[in-house]
Parts: structure tokens; C-alpha cells; sequence
């Protein structure tokens, strides 16, 4: 009974070995068959350092499915064979343990995010003879060092992107927690989608010129962002562009935009200030929705569609400055913004009952007329004045300037008109050689 049990264990050892590997080892992988390969679709081991078999089944294990590895916290180190061609998107994603991983010259496709969040990876190595990528200070290239694949997660500080690169793939840094600053060259084209999404300690981000196109949801989540550089270059800013960037107190966007993707500033809390160039057409879905430190913005004439929610949940938002006829607002495009009124110039088209069946009559539309009377201009005992008129409901503010060729403009009063000319005395005036004044909004 002993030697059959004996033969029984040297014939099942016989087996595994002409399977390729041991029966116990390739027990932790999960994989299908197609046209005689192999292709690994999951792991099921306790983690380490994992070895991929070159073959299974006698049959040669060329790819490694997206998400494959995904979520495999224990993973510290992964052998890939010779005979793998591709790996899939995010195959590693989440290995919050896995420190290296080197790429043998046999594979010709990594898919997007194939190492995402792996938070503890500090080296992607790439075999000298692979004739598609290549690496760099343990960064992923192509072989011709003009695309950048991946940064590693593990990796912080500030980075430096080659001259070479024309283009910075999708999910390329994201979730890079520790990545401070990056400094993108003059040669890069194109920021793919979610490039930078979620690196929290990522302040500052100059674009430069080169670049024409920033991708969806590209600085998604990068919360400590507090100033971007539009250049422009820029035709399109995407989808979800500057989502959640929370520290971004305020934005120029350049007269070379005709397009403002949805949600592409959708919850900036802080966001203050922004300027909207009168190149775009389009405003998108929810594309300031909850930027709730946002007070005024002017929507220049070139504007003809504001999607749905654009600027709702905008709460202190109080006045919107229309400089052309009413564009078509989507749905609930200002909901939830109770001290928001809106102001159009005369001649203007669509303010009427239009406007009001789109917002179902809850948003003012006050005609913005404001005129310093010329005949009102006096000069009393020290004092000089004027008087300003305009619609009822009317936020004004009065600033003077002693210096046109440097427009420094300073506010001296702010008011809102009531359907009566509003007086204005300048008590200070004979501290200037000369003071210039002006009309504008709040």
C-alpha cells in the first residue's frame, strides 16, 4: 500500500512538472486558454515575491489581463517571464505593497494604469532589449523616451520631465500622494486623462505653450493645487479637468478656449475669481457647480450654451454679468444660489420671458445701466461729487484711480440702487494732482 501511494506521488510530481511548474504554484493563479496561450485573469496567493509561470498547461503564458493583480495588498515583488506580451489596464492597481517591478523584453502593450496606486513602488525597470519601452530613474517610457507611461506611486518630491516627452499618457501620475512639483517642457503636446488625478500635495502646475489639449479629469482631486498656468495654447479644457482641486484660489482661462468641459472646476471651494475670455461658446454641465467662494463672474457674448447645473450650489454667488444676448442655460444651471441676480447690457436680447420660463422665473434679470450724469458733476467746499442712476436692485461700486497708464483701480463705495439717483461725494479729492473715477460691479 505504501509504494502505491508512493507511485501515486511521484506520477502526480511527474504531471506538474510537465505542466510547468508546480501543481501547489500554479494553484494560486487564475487564468483562461485561447488558440494555445495562456492568459492570467487573477492571483490567488498569500503575496510576497510572486513568480508568473512562463506556461501552464505546456501552453506559454503571454498576457497578464487589466486588473489581474488589482488590489493584491500583499504583493511585494513580481517576476513577469519572457514570453508575457501584454499586461493589461491597471493589472497591478492598488498593490499598496509592491516595491519593484521589472519589465522583461518580451512585452510590446502595457495598458493605462497598469501600476496605479502602488503607493510603495519606487523603480519600474525595463529589460535593455525590449523594442517598445523603455525606463528612466525607474520611470516608464516608450522605447523613444517621447511618451511618458508611469511614475512610479512610491516616488515623491519634485520631478522633471524629460525633453523628449510629447506626451504624458493617461493615469501616467496618479495617485502620486508624495509628488510635490513637476515640471512639464515646452515640447509636451498633450496631458492625457486622470495624468495627475489625485496627487493631494501637488501645489503649483505651470502648462506651457506646447500643450493644446488638457485631458479629462487630468488634475481630478489634486486637492493641494493652489495656482494653474493656462496657457494659451489650450483649446479644450476637458471633463472633470480641475475637479475637487480645492486649494485653487482662482483661474485665468485663455482667449484660446471654446470649450469648458463638464465639471471642470466642479467643487473649487475656494475658488474667488475667474475669467472667462470671450472665445468660448460653451459652458458645461455642472462646470462650476459648488465653488461656493465664488461671488461675481462675467459671462462674456460668445457664450451661447451653459449646461446643466454649471453654477449650481454656487451659494454666495450674487452676481453673473452678461455682456451679450441670454444663452440657452440648462437645467437648474444657477439652482441653489438664493442671492444670485443677473445682470444684462441694454440692447441685449432674451432677458425678457425667455429668461425667465428657463429659470422658472426664481433668478432676477436686472438690466445693468448704470450712467454718471455729466450734468450732476460739482465741486463744493472741498468736496467734489456726481450723481449715478440706473435700474432698481443695481450693485454698484464707485473706484478711482489716479493713474489710467497703470489702472490701479481702488473701491470707495459700494451700493444698490432703489430706482433714485444715487449721490456720490468724494471727500479726498484735493489729496491728488488728479483721480480718475469709474462705475462698476461688486
Amino acid at each position: 500500500m505504501r509504494k502505491a501511494v508512493r507511485l501515486l506521488r511521484v506520477r502526480l510530481a511527474v504531471l506538474a512538472m510537465g505542466l510547468g511548474l508546480p501543481a501547489a504554484v500554479e494553484a494560486q493563479f487564475n487564468y483562461t486558454t485561447n488558440q494555445g496561450t495562456i492568459t492570467i485573469t487573477g492571483y490567488t496567493g498569500s503575496g510576497g515575491g510572486v513568480v508568473i509561470p512562463s506556461a501552464i498547461n505546456n501552453l506559454p503564458v503571454t498576457n497578464i489581463e487589466g486588473g489581474a493583480f488589482a488590489n493584491c495588498y500583499n504583493l511585494t515583488s513580481v517576476t513577469i517571464p519572457n514570453t508575457v506580451a501584454s499586461i493589461g489596464e491597471g493589472a497591478f492597481e492598488n498593490c499598496i505593497n509592491l516595491t519593484s517591478v521589472t519589465i522583461p523584453d518580451s512585452v510590446t502593450n502595457i495598458g493605462d494604469e497598469a501600476f496605479e496606486d502602488c503607493t510603495s513602488l519606487t523603480s519600474i525597470t525595463v529589460d535593455a532589449n525590449n523594442p517598445a519601452y523603455s525606463d528612466m530613474d525607474g520611470v516608464l517610457f516608450n522605447h523613444s523616451l517621447n511618451t511618458l507611461v508611469e511614475y512610479p506611486g512610491g516616488l515623491g518630491g519634485s520631478y522633471t520631465i524629460p525633453n523628449s516627452v510629447t506626451n504624458i499618457e493617461g493615469g501616467a501620475f496618479a495617485n502620486c500622494y508624495n509628488l510635490t512639483s513637476v515640471t512639464i517642457p515646452n515640447t509636451v503636446a498633450s496631458i492625457g486623462e486622470g495624468a495627475f488625478e489625485n496627487c493631494i500635495n501637488l501645489t503649483s502646475v505651470t502648462i506651457p505653450d506646447s500643450v493644446t489639449s488638457i485631458g479629462e479629469g487630468s488634475f481630478d482631486g489634486c486637492t493641494g493645487l493652489t495656482s494653474v498656468t493656462i496657457p494659451n495654447s489650450v483649446t479644450s479644457i476637458g471633463t472633470n479637468a480641475f475637479n475637487y482641486c480645492k486649494g485653487l484660489t482662482s483661474v485665468t482661462i485663455p482667449n484660446s478656449v471654446t470649450n469648458i468641459g463638464d465639471g471642470a472646476f466642479d467643487f473649487c471651494t475656494i475658488l474667488s475669481s475667474v475669467t472667462i475670455p470671450d472665445s468660448v461658446t460653451s459652458i458645461g454641465d455642472y462646470a462650476f457647480s459648488f465653488c461656493v467662494s465664488l461671488a461675481n463672474i462675467t459671462i462674456p457674448s460668445s457664450v451661447t450654451s451653459i449646461g446643466d447645473g454649471a453654477f449650481a450650489g454656487c451659494t454666495v454667488l450674487r452676481g453673473v454679468y452678461f455682456q451679450g444676448n441670454a444663452p440657452n442655460p440648462g437645467l437648474n444651471a444657477f439652482g441653489g444660489d438664493p442671492y444670485l441676480t443677473v445682470y444684462y447690457l441694454p440692447g441685449a436680447t432674451g432677458w425678457g420671458a425667455r429668461w425667465a420660463d428657463y429659470t422658472s422665473g426664481d433668478i432676477p434679470a436686472v438690466l445693468w445701466n448704470p450712467q454718471m450724469q455729466p450734468g450732476s458733476f460739482a465741486v463744493g467746499s472741498n468736496q467734489f461729487g456726481f450723481t449715478v442712476t440706473g435700474s432698481s436692485n443695481l450693485v454698484v461700486v464707485i473706484e478711482a484711480s489716479t493713474n489710467l497708464i497703470n489702472r490701479t483701480w481702488t473701491p470707495l463705495q459700494s451700493n444698490t440702487l432703489n430706482g433714485n439717483p444715487l449721490y456720490f461725494t468724494d471727500p479726498q479729492w484735493t489729496k491728488y494732482g488728479s483721480r480718475f473715477y469709474r462705475v462698476t460691479w461688486p
